[in-house]
């Protein structure tokens, strides 16, 4: 029981210590760090929606090329 007790005042003080270094950001800077995030999100799912046409394509121009569902 004696190491629980010693353990618990050293993980309070890596705790005040890393909430004291934290950074601290302006309203302006938050909102920047949001909107990057949201432009690299959309800029993902640009891509994701490429890619889907792309194989969307190649599939409708097999199926075309194949006689489609004909037997």
């Amino acid at each position: 029981m004696k190491p629980r007790h010693s353990r618990v005042p050293a993980e309070r003080v890596v705790k005040d210590i890393r909430r004291a270094a934290r950074r601290h950001y302006s309203a302006e800077e938050k909102i920047r760090i949001v909107l990057e995030g949201l432009r690299r999100e959309a800029c993902d799912l640009k891509e994701v929606v490429a890619e889907q046409m792309l194989e969307n394509r190649l599939i409708k121009k097999s199926m075309i090329g194949d006689g489609g569902d004909e037997e």
